[in-house]
C-alpha cells in the first residue's frame, strides 16, 4: 500500500480506509475504464490486510466451484478475477455473478474487479444486466474507481479518482455515500465523508494514515 501512496495513485487516508475495509473483511470492487489501470494491484494491496488466518479464495469461475462454497462454511474472502462480459479465465458474467452473490448470503467476503465508469455503473451491470437483487447487491460494501492517464506502459500514470462506501440498493441504484474524491485541477485527494461501516472509529484510521505517511517520509 505504501508503494501506492508514493507514487500518488492515492493518499495515505484513502490507503487507511482499504486498510481497514480488508482487515474487517468487508466486500469490495475494484473498477476502471481502460485496461492496465491497475484495479487488481490496488484490490490485492488492500487484501495484504486481512486477519492473520483469513482464507482469499481465488475463484476459478466455475459456477459449480462457486455453488460448492456455499455449503462449505470456509468463511474468508472470494477473490474473482473480474465481473465482465469478456471471457478471460476467472471472469464471470450472468448466472455465475448470481450464484456468486446468493454465495456470499453464507458469510462470506467479496473482492473483486470490475470494468465500470464508477459506482452507478457498478451497481447498473451487477443488478440490470445480471439480474441481482438489491439486497444481495447491498452485500457489497465499498466500491473504488481508478482513472488511468498516458497513451502506453511506458507512461501511464494512475489516481483513485472515488472511494464510496453503499449503504443500501434499491430498485438497482446504490445509497452511495462518496467518501473520498480525486481534485484533477490541483492533482489532490479530498476527504468527503467519514466511513460508517466500519468498527474502527477515526482515530484510528488517523493513526493508520499517519504511519503510512511516516513509512514513506
Amino acid at each position: 500500500m505504501t508503494d501506492l501512496v508514493a507514487n500518488h495513485t492515492m493518499d495515505e487516508h484513502m490507503a487507511a480506509l482499504l486498510w481497514t475495509v480488508a482487515e474487517e473483511k468487508k466486500s469490495i470492487v475494484s473498477g476502471a475504464g481502460p485496461q492496465n489501470a491497475g484495479k487488481s494491484t490496488v484490490l490485492f494491496a488492500a487484501l495484504e490486510h486481512v486477519p492473520g488466518g483469513t482464507p482469499i479464495h481465488a475463484m476459478s469461475g466455475d459456477i459449480q466451484e462457486i455453488r460448492d462454497f456455499a455449503g462449505a462454511n470456509r468463511g474468508g474472502y472470494l477473490e474473482v478475477g473480474e465481473i465482465s462480459d469478456h471471457n478471460p479465465e476467472r471472469y464471470i458474467w450472468h448466472e455465475p455473478v448470481r450464484a456468486l452473490f446468493e454465495t456470499l448470503r453464507t458469510g462470506y467476503s467479496l473482492a473483486t474487479t470490475m470494468h465500470s465508469e464508477g459506482v452507478e455503473d457498478v451497481f447498473d451491470q451487477i443488478c440490470r444486466v445480471n439480474a441481482v437483487t438489491d439486497t444481495d447487491a447491498a452485500t457489497l460494501e465499498y466500491v473504488l474507481h481508478i482513472h488511468r492517464f498516458g497513451d502506453d506502459m511506458d507512461n501511464y500514470w494512475r489516481r483513485i479518482d472515488g472511494i464510496w462506501e453503499i449503504r443500501g440498493v434499491k430498485e438497482g441504484v446504490p445509497d452511495a455515500v462518496e467518501l473520498f474524491r480525486w481534485q484533477e485541477e490541483d492533482d489532490s485527494f479530498l476527504t468527503k465523508n467519514v466511513p460508517q461501516r466500519l468498527t474502527a472509529p477515526p482515530e484510528i484510521l488517523s493513526e493508520r494514515a499517519a504511519q503510512i505517511r511516516h513509512e514513506i517520509s
